[in-house]
């Protein structure tokens, strides 16, 4: 081998080991291979001439890191009970996560419903995409009536000792149950959920039902019915409605009625004017006419007197 190629090659072999590299791989002449930055993928790999990377499509394609030999990956797209959490970017991928009211169990690999907790227990931790509701049960006078995935334990109403006397004690699946003997009969006690089953007289749920508690006598009393002030207002602005509807429309009529009847008088006062105009004119010309024939008949009648006479 010549000396001179050997001493070069030489010093390109000792210049690409100094050089520091990131990607750790050199081209053919001993350049350090470039990385396409996130945002860019590669088109061609490094080897006999440098990288060479094009920007990833926007919604489409995306490159998460530096490299110099990955190109491109397409964006995952979010299907089924998966939801699209955070859009794909050039140099992120889209981010999916379960429907509202499912989680992603990473056991099946699947979304699945989220759990509801039963009556008598609360809900300690909402349901999200990556884990399932968690249920407490209600202690410590605090109580649950329904099923829910949302609510957790309610605190247990607290009956006022002094106007109030209690039906029903507070336990985990019902509230406690107050109530006024100073208030009509047909007003419903203080708490907001049925009681248990105590035995009394001339109580109905707070639903309005009129089905006894458990164990209650039954006597006649009628529900607070609920009283809708909107649906009144409505009905309250419908004459309004009317009034104004038909005020605009005989408007309408009278406005039409007197255009009509304006323009019929301007057309008559204008054939008028027409008539008069026609008998200034016409009148000179027929007196000199007359006057003119007069004349005429006059001149014949002297005429035919002159000539009888000569005769």
């Amino acid at each position: 081998m010549d000396p001179e190629v050997a001493f070069a090659s030489a010093s390109k072999t000792e210049r690409a080991v100094l050089q520091p590299c990131d990607s750790g791989q050199y081209t053919s002449s001993g350049e350090c291979c470039a990385e396409c930055p996130p945002g860019e993928g590669v088109v061609k790999k490094c080897g006999a001439t440098q990288t060479v990377c094009a920007q990833c499509l926007d919604s489409e394609t995306f490159s998460e890191n530096y490299s110099h030999a990955e190109q491109c990956k397409p964006c995952t797209q979010c299907t089924g009970l998966m939801r699209l959490q955070t859009p794909c970017t050039d140099s992120n991928d889209a981010i999916c996560a379960c429907n509202y009211n499912y989680f992603f169990n990473g056991i099946s690999g699947r979304c699945e419903p989220c759990t509801v907790c039963p009556t008598g227990e609360g809900v300690y931790t909402h349901c999200d995409h990556d884990h399932d509701t968690v249920c407490e049960e209600c202690v410590d006078d605090t109580f649950s009536d329904r099923e829910s995935s949302l609510e957790p334990c309610l605190p247990c109403t607290i009956c006022d000792e002094e106007t109030e006397v209690q039906l029903g004690v507070c336990a985990p699946t019902y509230d406690s149950v107050c109530h006024n003997p100073n208030l009509p009969t047909d007003i419903t006690p203080t708490s907001d959920v049925p009681a248990s089953p105590p035995s009394f007289t001339n109580y109905f749920p707070p639903d309005g039902s009129e089905s006894p508690l458990p164990g209650a006598e039954t006597t006649t009393s009628s529900a607070v019915s609920p009283r809708f002030l909107g649906h009144g207002f409505n009905e309250n602005l419908i004459p309004i409605y009317c009034s104004i509807l038909a005020a605009v429309v005989v408007g309408l009529v009278a406005y039409i009625v007197f255009k009509r009847w304006n323009s019929c008088k301007q057309n008559k006062q204008a054939a008028n004017n027409r008539a008069a105009t026609n008998n200034q004119m016409v009148t000179p010309e027929g007196e000199k006419l007359h006057s003119d024939s007069g004349i005429s008949v006059d001149k014949q009648r002297d005429i035919s007197v002159d000539r009888d006479q000569k005769q």
